[in-house]
Formats: C-alpha cells, sequence, structure tokens
C-alpha cells in the first residue's frame, strides 16, 4: 500500500508522516503509525473547532455583527484601557476600518487608565490619534448637548466587576441619560462580570444616592453591563422615566456560571482575578484606618494596620504611580491578613469588617468616616446593626426581603444563562 499525501505542505501532520516513512522500515506497520498521526489531526482539529465555538467573546470582539452599523455615522466613544480587540484598542481598531470618531469621553482613571482613584481628569486629546478627549469624572458626569452635538452614536465599551460602588457603571447611567436626553443610540459592546455568578447585599436607599451609587441595586448586582443598560431602561430609573434606545452586542458563550477573569486590569487597583473577588467585601474599609494595601503591588489583597499584635503578615504602603494619590498609613509598616493564599474566594461578605472591628479597642480608631461607609453600603442601617454588635447572619436579614424582590426585577433583563443558585 502506497501513502497518500493528504496533509497541507510544512504542517505538522507532514512532518510526523515524513519521520515515520523515514524510520519504519515495514509497511504495514507505516501504515498504522500513519493512520494514528491522521487520527490525531483529525481530533486536533475537532478540538480546535470545540474550542472556538465556545470560546467567550466580548461585544467588542465580533465586529462582523456591529462594524455595517457605524459605517457613515459620527461616533463618540466611553471607553478606557479595557476597551480592546485583541491586543488592539477599540478606538485603533475603529479607525483602521475608517469608522469616524468625534470625540472619546474618559470615566474614572482615564481613557488609558493611568488616573489614580478619585484623581481629576482634564479634557484633553488622545496622544496616539489627536480625537478630543472628554472628560466624565469629576465636576462633568454628564455629557452635555452640545459635548454630543453631531453624533449619531455613542459606544459604551468598559469591563465592569460587577459592584454597584464601582463608578464605571454611574458613568453608563449618565450617558444613557444624556443620549436619551439628545435622541442618540447608545450601543453596547457588552463584557462578562467575574463577579456574574451571584448578587447579594442592601439595596441602595434613595437618601444614599451618590456617584458610588446611582440605582436601587445591591452591593453586588450580578448582571453585565447590557443587562444593566436594559434595567434602568426598563425600570424606568432615568431622569423624569425617559428611555434610551439601546442596542446590545452581547457576548458570545457567556453564562452567569462562567469564571472569567479580564485580560487587562479594570482599574489600577484591581489588578487581578483575587482583587476583583474581594473588592466587593474589601471596598468597606476604604472608610477605615485599615489599609487594603493601595500603594503596594497586591491592593485589595491584604488588610493591614501600624499595630503588631494585628498579625505577623507586614507591608509598607508607598506612593505608587497611578495607584493611588496618598496611599492610606503610606510609608508604615502594617500588619495584618494576606488573603493570596486563599484556596476559595468568598462571595461578598461581611465578616472581614466585623471581625477587623473587634481588634479594635475603640471603635472611632478604626471607623473614621462613617458617613462613607453608608454611601458605599446604600444605607445607614447596616453600620448601625454593626455597632450594636449583630453577626452577619442577623445583619443579612435586614436586606433579605429586599434582595429577593430585586432577583425578580434582575431575571426580566437577563441576556445570559443564569447561574445555578444551588452551586
Amino acid at each position: 500500500m502506497k501513502f497518500k499525501t493528504v496533509f497541507k505542505q510544512n504542517s505538522v501532520e507532514t512532518l510526523i508522516y515524513r519521520l515515520i516513512k523515514n524510520s519504519v522500515n515495514t509497511t504495514a506497520l507505516k501504515n498504522k503509525l500513519f493512520h494514528l498521526a491522521l487520527i490525531i489531526s483529525v481530533m486536533g482539529l475537532t478540538l480546535t473547532g470545540y474550542a472556538a465555538q465556545n470560546q467567550i467573546l466580548t461585544g467588542a470582539n465580533q465586529p462582523d455583527i456591529y462594524l455595517s452599523k457605524l459605517k457613515g455615522k459620527n461616533l463618540a466613544l466611553v471607553v478606557n484601557q479595557t476597551s480592546r480587540i485583541g491586543d488592539q484598542h477599540l478606538v485603533d481598531f475603529l479607525l483602521e476600518k475608517k469608522i469616524t470618531i468625534k470625540r472619546i469621553f474618559a470615566p474614572e482613571h482615564g481613557f488609558r487608565g493611568e488616573a489614580g482613584a478619585g484623581e481629576l481628569i482634564d479634557n484633553s486629546k488622545d496622544r496616539d490619534t489627536g480625537i478630543p478627549i472628554i472628560s466624565v469624572y469629576g465636576k462633568n458626569r454628564k455629557a452635555s448637548k452640545e459635548q454630543l452635538s453631531g453624533i449619531d452614536i455613542v459606544i459604551f465599551d468598559i469591563q465592569d466587576v460587577g459592584c454597584r460602588f464601582y463608578t464605571y457603571i454611574s458613568t453608563l447611567h449618565y450617558m444613557m441619560e444624556a443620549c436619551a436626553e439628545n435622541n442618540i443610540m447608545l450601543l453596547i459592546l457588552d463584557r462578562p462580570n467575574p463577579n456574574g455568578d451571584y448578587f447579594d447585599g442592601p439595596i441602595l436607599k434613595p437618601a444614599f444616592k451618590s456617584f458610588v451609587g446611582m440605582d436601587p441595586i445591591p452591593v453586588v448586582h450580578g448582571c453585565t453591563i447590557g443587562e444593566l443598560a436594559q434595567m434602568i431602561n426598563g425600570e424606568k430609573w432615568l431622569a423624569n422615566g425617559i428611555k434610551v434606545k439601546l442596542d446590545i452586542i452581547k457576548v458570545a458563550n457567556y453564562t452567569h456560571s462562567t469564571k472569567y477573569e479580564p485580560p487587562v486590569r479594570p482599574s489600577p487597583n484591581l489588578p487581578n482575578y483575587l482583587s476583583i473577588r474581594l473588592y466587593p467585601s474589601l471596598c468597606f474599609f476604604e472608610a477605615t484606618s485599615v489599609s487594603v494595601g493601595r500603594g503596594t503591588q497586591f491592593p485589595f489583597q491584604v488588610l493591614g494596620f501600624p499595630d503588631q499584635s494585628f498579625g505577623t503578615f507586614s507591608f509598607t504602603p508607598q506612593r505608587l504611580k497611578g495607584m493611588e494619590l496618598n496611599p492610606l498609613q503610606k510609608d508604615k509598616k502594617c500588619f495584618g491578613d494576606d488573603f493570596r493564599g486563599l484556596k476559595e474566594v468568598p462571595k461578598f461578605t461581611l465578616s472581614y469588617f466585623i471581625d477587623w472591628l473587634h481588634k479594635f479597642k475603640n471603635k472611632d480608631e478604626f471607623i473614621t468616616r462613617s458617613q462613607w461607609f453608608n454611601q458605599l453600603m446604600g444605607n445607614d442601617q447596616v453600620l448601625k446593626l454593626i455597632l450594636e454588635g449583630k453577626g452577619e447572619v442577623e445583619i443579612r436579614e435586614s436586606w433579605e426581603k429586599e434582595l429577593a424582590d430585586y432577583g425578580v426585577i434582575r431575571q426580566k433583563y437577563l441576556l445570559y444563562p443564569d447561574f445555578n443558585p444551588a452551586k
């Protein structure tokens, strides 16, 4: 029996075939090895195809769906460093495709994601493209009629982490409102939520509405940006109950049970998956004297205070470019907890906060900004219960009913299969 070369020239399979042909003497054995190589090749192609079919594709990574919508239109983009198609920024990709971009709206941390938390961003021009950049963080949080003049479509493409106090979703709310008022389409290129496998925490009370909490949702909202936008629209949470014209490019091959690790850090102090998962629980320490590791290479993965009695693990916060203007406990050696060795990261919990409260003899030395805590939590009831000595189980009962009601609302706006609550 003669061999027939069915593989592409210089392919791995061809090299295997040549190796078999040149090193094996018996024809029967050659035939068997050849067929084995063919089977391996087919299996490889099958597995490659399966992987491609099940690979998560963000909205941005599906240009065949949305490019035709953008031809001949004047665009404004709400984007940052996470707005990427592979290794290329969305802005650069669209310009290559001859799409007209008139303006870029920059959220907290700026267009390139280099500004520290709370650092004001000035209007400027992008250093690479010359496109005007308008900051929507600081005094100007909502795009004005003038800033949207001549715009046909606004694209929103930013990686969220699923927490109510993460300000990108506040930027989303205001941009939806501005687009609705000016009759402009908002196109959302959706992305997975790395904390999208659950929702938890108290619902924001109206009296505590702020830029770290715009809508009546829990601490962990369990939605993608696209789903949340649908909820804001559908529940009429925009000013005067107006609605924006929404177009959402869904994520392919995503469910709420899918583990997702963003390839680009969403903000300077959330450098990895662990920090993102701990963020809902540790953010409340921002209202205390305890450092969450800002000013280190492992923010939101540690807790520490300048007192050796608080633990054997230690770290010293310092001022690092782009990670913090003035990190808490700067240049002081802090002692406490290192979570980087956790095998299983807990979902939203008050246990860390309650445990650390008990470490302090003077509660006022621990909780230094109670109003900030209440804004982050969305009410003032939780802190009162904590200070009364209530445990987490009892405190959770205070938001159980409202959270269940939210769950019913959330179901109406899901774009992807939901997580299994039994798991």
